[in-house]
């Protein structure tokens, strides 16, 4: 059986790693991540929680990737593959320097990473040490099932400037064979390279897993519940979604109006078809989940409450108001998930309209859910206040979907000289956290959340830092301006280490090691 690492008290930092600093554009997978690794065994860290580390889609959204199996190419470490030999001091010198370092810029690193890329890329086909050339063997041989298709849904992506795969020629979007055949034959150098960059991302993802083990640090993903209509996912297995006879979508996933948005969240994302995903035994996903768990030690499953119901909304609705519920795959996927993958060290996140039945989902199969402090102060909501939170349970000050902790209270204090709702929950807020002004609330909330009755006590770095709205990762419902925030050089101090470490040590939450 796998271990649980969720089975233990514990605490950890939520922090993607293109926030890291250091790195020009973004931070990468490279000496950034591993020297943050170093920062969490220093503060008696367990986990360290990231967002989704596939390819990013529209508005740059980890959440919206074209792969749910590739990772994140702009994650890969120039410097580690100049540690590979294949490339040079004097390459990395020609990168220009950040101008706004708090800022990570995406657009930038699809500007100037790609050349650098692919000099790696002639460098490794010529000169690869006979070491290299052997991962690189043993990486095909264990990913031969998803990593061409992806490359090959890449070059032609590239081919078809950037087109989605429903416009392109009729016999590439039913995947004839001998269409694939003879793309493959035109598109050789492009796949080979997108294979290549899979390869690159494997390695030093590998590496950065081993570095954390050593030190007593787990890594805990993020798993999307839809994947992108635009993905090699959706293309390569279109018998598993609703879609028309040219591919395109006949329903949509959202979700009704909740905490996060008066409208609701209309997604977009296609539907599974879960009586055809029955009919094989959930294979795609459950190798979807055996991925990610190669890669994680606990992953956290988005949206939980759509294995027991989702929101199905018309291709042609204006917002997610119009919709319905229709029943998720429930006990029986999750049975199957079990026995083939040995265990289930998954979070389930049951934020918004969580039912009875969702409940027992959950906890038939001891998933820890979510308890988010920034939710316990409205009547109604007690369940998530630190006293009632159940030891199985993942709590949190806010999730990268929240504003910061200072912000959340900040915006409080703004609403409340004219709403009284918002008036009773601030000083709900007051009596709990004892905190005197706005400086004094993250850290109050963080011992607050260190004290819970929750087995995992996870707080994002923003509150750690005690930062402000301005440096929200999230704005659920918006489509540009996210995903930017980045730690700056100098911010995350052995003082701040020393703080957290202390924390836990009187909370009980060090790793087990220390």
């Amino acid at each position: 059986m796998r271990e649980n690492p969720l089975a233990l008290r514990s605490a950890g930092i939520l922090l993607h790693p293109t926030s890291l600093p250091g790195p020009p554009a973004l931070g990468d997978l490279g000496p950034c991540s591993r020297s943050f690794v170093d920062f969490l065994e220093k503060a008696g860290q367990t986990f360290w929680q990231m967002l989704p580390i596939h390819p990013i889609g529209a508005g740059d959204s980890p959440y919206d990737s074209p792969s749910a199996f590739a990772g994140a190419t702009h994650l890969i470490s120039l410097e580690d593959l100049a540690l590979w030999g294949l490339l040079s001091s004097a390459d990395l010198r020609g990168l220009s320097v950040d101008k706004t370092p708090g800022q990570a810029d995406f657009e930038r690193a699809r500007r100037e990473r790609p050349a650098l890329l692919k000099k790696a890329f002639v460098a490794f086909r010529l000169q690869a040490t006979r070491e290299l050339a052997q991962d690189y063997e043993r990486f095909l041989a264990t990913h031969n099932s998803w990593v061409w298709d992806f490359a090959l849904y890449s070059a032609l992506k590239n081919e078809a400037d950037q087109l989605p795969w429903t416009a392109w020629p009729r016999e590439l979007r039913r995947r004839e064979p001998s269409a694939l055949e003879a793309a493959y034959q035109r598109l050789t150098d492009q796949v080979q390279y997108e294979v290549f960059l899979q390869f690159c991302f494997h390695q030093q993802w590998d590496a950065l897993r081993h570095h954390a083990r050593e030190r007593g640090v787990q890594l805990m993903g993020d798993m999307p519940m839809f994947v992108a209509h635009d993905s090699v996912d959706v293309w390569a297995n279109q018998r598993l979604f609703f879609l028309d006879e040219e591919g395109g979508r006949t329903v949509q996933a959202g979700v009704p109006p909740d905490y996060f948005s008066e409208k609701g969240q209309l997604w977009g994302n296609p539907l599974y078809r879960w009586d055809a995903m029955r009919q094989d035994g959930y294979g795609w996903w459950i190798d979807r989940l055996r991925r990610e768990l190669s890669k994680f030690d606990a992953v956290r499953l988005d949206h939980f409450i759509a294995f027991s119901r989702y929101w199905e909304v018309p291709i042609d609705a204006e917002s997610a108001k119009t919709g319905r519920y229709v029943e998720g795959p429930g006990y029986d996927f999750f049975e199957r998930a079990g026995v083939a993958l040995g265990g289930l060290p998954l979070v389930a996140e049951d934020l918004g309209i969580v039912t009875h039945e969702v409940e027992l989902l959950r906890d038939h199969f001891r998933l820890p859910g979510m308890k988010v402090l920034q939710f316990a102060f409205n009547p109604g909501a007690e369940g998530y206040l630190p006293h009632r939170h159940g030891e199985n349970s993942v709590a949190y000050t806010g999730t990268h979907d929240n504003n910061t902790s200072r912000g959340w209270y900040e915006a409080l204090l703004r609403r409340s000289v004219e709403l009284l709702p918002e008036q009773l929950e601030l000083s709900r807020v007051q009596a709990f956290s004892g905190a005197l002004s706005a400086h004094d609330l993250s850290w109050s909330l963080i011992r607050s959340l260190y004290a819970s009755t929750a087995r995992t006590a996870i707080v994002p770095v923003q509150d750690v830092l005690n930062l402000g709205e301005a440096y929200r990762m999230n704005v659920p419902g918006v489509g540009h301006g996210n995903w930017a925030y980045r730690v700056l050089e100098d911010q995350l101090t052995d003082e701040i280490a020393e703080r957290l470490r202390a924390l836990a040590l009187v909370t009980e939450r060090l790793p087990t090691r220390s």
